[in-house]
């Protein structure tokens, strides 16, 4: 079964969960058994929602208050999530690192910080190619445990991974709850919140870690918390990628009278699937969750304008948020003109800027990398670039984990490309680690007070 169907005549017409079908639909994967797809698919749309529609609405608003200045989103988690890694301790970990990168941007910068996991449904990746070599073998590339695995012997497309798929998104997010209805996110129990670093690695960030551990002691005693020190609501996001089984996560509220992907609060589309009246811009343009679009220096001003008018031609506060991935050095040639396009068009687009898919690199070994240095000159461009136009860089999405690993090479460990090798685990491609996610909020905090 190839979900990747050919291109058929296609009239403007009203919108369905299943207007995209006739459309060309990118990064499908090919399926042998159309009847074992079906029956999955059909199980999936009798289940209950992983999210309802209310906290859906309610990120929204956070999403436009975002983009008037008044908060800063922050997006981080895996690459692509695993299956084996639903497991209380990483999911705990994962939303540590979140919280804690909060609290220094929040500290640091003076704003109330949306958490939005790529967490809870990540479980799928768009690829470059059909195929891969692995250990001189030619094998279907790996495309996230929503579709294979990465066993050598996992490859071929199993329609079962996709109620897999929904039963671990369910755990985590379960997990997930439970940890912030009690208490983990909540700054009057700064027990949760150890920043510590050794004192030979925080280096100059000492007087802020100080300063940081002194507020949260202090806000034990306060009988209230500013707005900007609140936290302890969690979203989820995921790339919508596989569009059978969002379609089958899709439900019409009565109540608000509009459908939703009720799968993830957050949906966004990725550069290799964003063409213009093809499917995935199709099947998003009619749901109401709030949506993100990756944007590179591919896209024109023009093609910017035509994707707004399609998916937001109400132009609706926190409806869309263009995540550009330019790579170091490559902004000054496309994001103004970009900027000017929205500002003209007058949509209340929320900027976030993922400064990890354009800086990747082929370590010697052959390991996937992405450097510390490239990371934050791409953030520090682009945050120089929006004040330049007026404009303001409000969210910032990251590849990123709470365990040790060793992936990405600088930040305060110095790690180089001899020590990939000690803990590399990502199955796709390379994430910030504990500590260089924690340097990356010092930094961004910096970012917000220049602004």
């Amino acid at each position: 079964m190839n979900l990747e169907t050919p291109m058929t005549p296609h009239a403007k017409q009203p919108w369905t969960p299943d207007s995209w079908r006739g459309l060309p639909a990118a990064q499908q994967p090919v399926y042998r058994d159309a009847a074992a797809v079906e029956a999955v698919l059909a199980e999936l749309r009798e289940l209950p929602p992983l999210v309802v529609a209310e906290e859906v609405d309610f990120l929204q608003q956070q999403l436009a208050e975002a983009a008037e200045g008044k908060r800063f989103l922050l997006q981080g988690g895996d690459c692509a999530e695993a299956f084996a890694d639903c497991r209380g301790a990483i999911i705990q970990d994962k939303l540590r690192v979140l919280l804690q990168m909060s609290v220094l941007i929040t500290h640091g910068g003076r704003t109330g910080v949306v958490h939005l996991g790529r967490i809870a449904g990540q479980y799928a990746k768009p690829r470059s190619g059909l195929t891969e070599r692995v250990n001189g073998e030619e094998v279907p590339v790996y495309r996230g445990d929503l579709i294979n695995g990465l066993g050598l012997d996992q490859r071929e497309a199993d329609p079962r991974r996709l109620m897999e798929a929904y039963h671990r998104a369910a755990a985590t997010l379960n997990h997930l709850r439970a940890l912030v209805d009690g208490g983990f996110a909540d700054l009057q129990h700064p027990e949760h919140w150890d920043l510590s670093w050794s004192r030979e690695d925080a280096g100059h960030y000492l007087e802020t870690l100080d300063q940081v551990r002194n507020s949260l002691a202090f806000v034990q005693r306060l009988g209230g918390l500013p707005e900007h020190l609140r936290t302890g609501e969690l979203f989820t996001s995921h790339e919508a990628l596989h569009l059978p089984f969002e379609t089958a996560l899709t439900r019409f509220v009565p109540e608000k009278g509009r459908h939703y992907n009720l799968g993830a609060h957050f949906l966004w589309i990725g550069e290799r699937t964003r063409q213009l009246d093809h499917a995935h811009l199709e099947y998003v343009r009619g749901i109401a969750n709030p949506i993100g679009l990756k944007v590179s220096a591919v896209m024109t001003p023009d093609t910017l304008r035509q994707v707004l008018a399609r998916l937001d031609p109400e132009r609706r506060p926190g409806r869309l948020t263009l995540i550009t991935r330019f790579g170091a050095g490559r902004a000054e040639a496309a994001l103004p003109g970009l900027i000017a396009c929205a500002r003209e068009e007058g949509h209340p687009v929320l900027w976030s800027c993922d400064p990890m898919h354009g800086n990747g690199r082929q370590a010697a070994g052959g390991l996937k990398t992405r450097a510390f240095g490239d990371i934050l000159q791409e953030l520090q461009e682009v945050a120089s670039l929006h004040r330049a136009c007026g404009s303001r860089m409000g969210a910032v999405h990251f590849e990123l984990t709470g365990e040790p690993v060793t992936e990405c090479t600088g930040g305060m460990e110095n790690l180089d490309e001899a020590g990939l090798q000690r803990a590399y685990r990502s199955g796709c491609d390379p994430r910030l680690n504990r500590s260089q996610s924690l340097e990356m909020a010092f930094l961004i905090a910096q970012m917000i007070r220049e602004a």
